[in-house]
């Protein structure tokens, strides 16, 4: 007799259980009824040599070397009233569970969105629930595709669309409660920290097309909890508003696109902010059918060293940060915050090899935006190579990155150079798989 070991009824195990019966419902009925009904999902493995990204890695230190898995299962259900989907995740990193292990020790799986889009007709209509905010570039919100694990919002979003005009009004409000008292004895505290963790958001964005140009105006606001020196008790809100606009211009085989946001208010922590800046413009230029030219520069204000009650650096918050300042991530992603900002100048190259294969060639000159302590500006230059192939039904992306540190990246990251590895580079390998298992109609 084979004997089978049974998962503990974990609250992630009952939780994918009653997920699971939910979709072969729909599944099932879907097609029955008056609805259009999508089952899809993604499968992207991604192998990674890590000997310098993010952070500039030890002469003594080993490179990294890992693969790791994003996994998800979507389905949408669409009627003339509504819209609804959901899309659920795991990212498993290889080898992070030991063998028989009953349950996931990562406990990674989760419910990445989980939305309704309510037709309140006359060109409006509310999106409630988890979703991911991706607006213009992805420069303040984005769903940062890039990470395994992406990034969502849990919002009510009050949407007006006209011909070529759209307005969307976003309104969230976080609680981290898991107790059957519930709200009562958390009251109104959020104790959720880390990567800009918000108790409060409210949002405008408004956005025009136009025949070459179109132009988007947001004022976003962050409500940070703060608490007494006790570390416990609520202490009021810090509010940290940002507004800008994207400008993004195209005529022939031209292009130019335009970033200017500012913030001001608090951060966490009751910190002031005035005078805080981000600036971007990039040009492109399709030579051929086969060649794309791209040129551009941001900056990004930095934090005064001499002021101490006054924060000036810019923080680009919910953006899909990977996309800019270099794909080594060594500027906002999880860190410089606070620090010297930024002036990145870069230049690329997009080359079509065939009809489903391209290579990116992009290379990046880094300055801090303010002196670091030494009267040093210059941190370094980085090489970014992406080799993209589609296939029938997938597609293989390969990458190869390096950064030549300059005196200024050793001072920024707090190694000397004698001591850090004389080379810094990261390698990677990613294949993305997107099956269309379902799509009913009408």
């Amino acid at each position: 007799m084979v004997n089978f070991i049974k998962p503990p009824k974990t609250k992630t195990f009952k939780k994918m259980k009653g997920i699971y019966l939910l979709l072969i419902v729909i599944t099932l009925y879907g097609p029955l009824s008056n609805a259009q009904f999508t089952l899809d999902g993604e499968f992207r493995p991604r192998t990674e040599l890590r000997h310098g990204f993010g952070n500039l890695i030890a002469d003594d230190a080993d490179a990294g070397f890992g693969v790791s898995t994003r996994l998800r299962l979507n389905a949408g259900y669409t009627i003339e009233a509504y819209k609804f989907y959901v899309s659920l995740q795991d990212v498993m990193v290889w080898g992070e569970n030991r063998q028989l292990l009953p349950d996931d020790e990562n406990n990674s799986f989760a419910v990445f969105e989980a939305w309704a889009d309510i037709d309140l007709g006359s060109g409006f209509s509310t999106k409630l629930g988890r979703q991911t905010l991706d607006y213009d570039d992805q420069r303040i919100l984005g769903s940062v595709g890039w990470t395994q694990q992406g990034r969502n919002h849990d919002a009510a979003i009050l949407k007006y669309a006209k011909e070529q005009f759209q307005l969307d009004l976003g309104l969230a409000y976080s609680q981290d409660y898991d107790n059957p008292s519930g709200f009562q004895s958390v009251g109104s505290a959020y104790s959720t920290t880390g990567f800009f963790s918000y108790k409060t958001m409210q949002f405008l964005y408004l956005k025009e097309n136009w025949k070459n140009l179109s132009g988007s105006l947001l004022i976003l606001n962050n409500g940070f909890q703060n608490f007494e020196t006790d570390g416990t008790t609520p202490d009021g809100l810090s509010n940290l508003q940002t507004l800008g606009t994207h400008l993004d211009y195209k005529k022939g085989n031209f292009a130019a696109v335009l970033n200017a946001y500012l913030q001001t208010g608090e951060r966490q922590g009751v910190v002031d902010v005035s005078r805080a800046y981000l600036l971007g413009l990039d040009f492109n230029y399709a030579a051929s059918t086969k060649v794309s030219l791209g040129a551009g520069m941001e900056i990004i204000s930095g934090n005064d060293a001499g002021t101490s009650d006054k924060m000036e650096a810019f923080f680009p918050l919910f953006g899909t940060n990977h996309k800019f300042n270099g794909i080594m991530d060594y500027f906002y992603v999880g860190n410089h915050a606070n620090s010297v900002g930024l002036l990145d100048v870069h230049v690329s190259a997009n080359f079509k090899l065939g009809e489903k294969s391209s290579i990116l060639i992009k290379a990046l000159n880094f300055s801090g935006e303010q002196a670091l302590p030494s009267g040093e500006k210059s941190l370094g230059t980085e090489i970014d190579l992406v080799f993209s192939q589609a296939f029938n039904g997938y597609s293989l992306q390969l990458g190869y990155s390096q950064m030549f540190a300059g005196d200024g990246m050793y001072e920024l990251k707090g190694i000397t150079e004698d001591a850090s590895a004389s080379s810094q580079n990261w390698a990677w390998a990613m294949l993305v798989i997107k099956p269309k298992f379902l799509n009913t109609s009408k």
